[in-house]
Formats: C-alpha cells, structure tokens, sequence
C-alpha cells in the first residue's frame, strides 16, 4: 500500500529542490549584479513556496554565493577574481609545504594516513560521484588530510581557512564528470608518490593539479561575472532590484 511521505520529508525534498536550482543558476551568472532575489518570484519559477526558497537562500548566504542586499534580502555575490588568485596562490604556497616538510624535519608523512586517504579515494575511483558543486568538500578534505598528514596542525588549520574563503568560486570545479574524473585520478596520483617517499614527484603531481584546477575556476568565474554584468540594466534605467521588487509586488 502506499504511504504518503511525513510532511517534514517533503518540505525537505522541495528544499533540496529550491537550494539545488539556485546554486546551479547562482554558479554560471544567471542573476544580473545586485538584483535583489526575490523569495515569491524564485518560489514561482521553482514551483515550490516562499519557505523552502527562504531556507535556501539562507544556506547559500552560509556557503558565500549569495549576500545581504541594502533592501532587504539577499543578492547574488560577485567573486573577486583578483582576490582569488591571491588566494590560490596561498593555497599552493601552504600545500607545497605540507608535501615537501619530511625533507626539512627529517619525520616522513604518516603513512596510515595516506593509506586511509588513497583507499577513500580509490574507492571513488571504482564508484564515481556525480559531477555537482558539492564535490569540493570532498576534496577540501583530501588535501587537508595531506597537511595533517605532514605533522602541522597549524598548517593544516591555515589552509582550511583558505579553502573557507575561495569555496564559493572552487565550486565551479566539478560541474563535468571528466573533472571530477581527473580530480580522483591526480589525487590518487599524489598520494601514490608520497608513499614512495618521492617528495619530488608528489610536489610535482601537486603543482599540475592546483595549477589546473587555478585556471578552470578562474576561466569559469569569469565567464559568471561577465554573464552578471551583461545582464544588468543600462545606466539611467531601472535597477535590477527596483524591478524584481515591483515584480514581487504586482
């Protein structure tokens, strides 16, 4: 017989719903800069009500891809390309470190957790997940398990926080399955190295792949911004938050 889902279930489910289609949308630049994002109009377009759109938002704001705008509610976040680099280039400097310390310390990486990390990973490998924004919490994970596994917790604890700040635009990463592909396989590929005790390879392996994964979030964050920016209205015309306003309003 068939048993309605408990009404908490199918809030969830129209949440998941709400939060998954504006993520998407917010990620390749749907929305014109500072267009206040209007629950009722969002809530129609989805076909849900204004409370899952609310809740997702609210997640979204949480993750840094929407912010608060001047009249209330939120608004799309526009990324900094430049601070970006920035980061990166802070990421790499960190992780670089964590693969090449056992040359410095003498003490070589803990092997139990480079095994515990190669067999995660190659269980990804046999079962592959689905290429969605949500992959970069998995390999946020990987590579600070790599820092922990070089003996610095404060190196660790840095490059965490410097994943916090760039995790908005990183998610660009993993919207192709060949990208998730290659991500598992240059992981493994690092990991390998390491338990040959080959610093050199590993680092190598590494730069290629932070390097890579530089260039496609940078290449498709600009294309979201200049989406963005060509949809907002010309100079002296109404601006995209008067006019949703007016539309949440009729």
């Amino acid at each position: 017989m068939y048993t309605a889902p408990p009404a908490g279930a199918a809030r969830a489910s129209r949440g998941e719903i709400a939060y998954g289609d504006l993520r998407r949308r917010l990620l390749v630049g749907e929305f014109p800069v500072a267009i206040r994002l209007a629950e009722e109009r969002l809530a129609a377009e989805i076909g849900v009500s204004r409370t899952p759109v609310r809740e997702a938002l609210m997640r979204l704001h949480v993750e840094g891809l929407v912010e608060r705008h001047p009249d209330g509610g939120y608004q799309p976040s526009t990324p900094n390309l430049a601070a970006i680099h920035e980061l990166y280039e802070v990421r790499i400097a960190l992780e670089r470190l964590a693969i090449r310390r056992p040359a410095t310390t003498g003490i070589a990486h803990d092997r139990a957790v480079l095994r515990r990390v190669y067999d995660e990973w190659l269980s990804y490998e046999a079962e592959r997940p689905e290429p969605e924004p949500g992959f970069v919490a998995l390999d946020e994970g990987f590579h600070v398990a790599l820092a922990e596994s070089a003996g610095n917790a404060q190196l660790a604890e840095m490059l965490e926080m410097v994943n916090a700040r760039i995790r908005p635009v990183r998610m660009h990463d993993f919207l192709t399955a060949e990208r998730v592909a290659a991500t598992i396989a240059q992981h493994l590929g690092i990991v390998e190295a390491l338990l040959a005790s080959d610093l050199d390879l590993a680092a190598d392996r590494l730069d290629e792949h932070l390097g890579e994964s530089m260039v496609i979030v940078e290449r498709r964050a600009a294309v979201a911004v200049a989406r963005m920016l060509g949809q907002a209205r010309p100079e002296g015309g109404p601006q995209p938050e008067d006019h949703d306003h007016q539309e949440v309003e009729r």
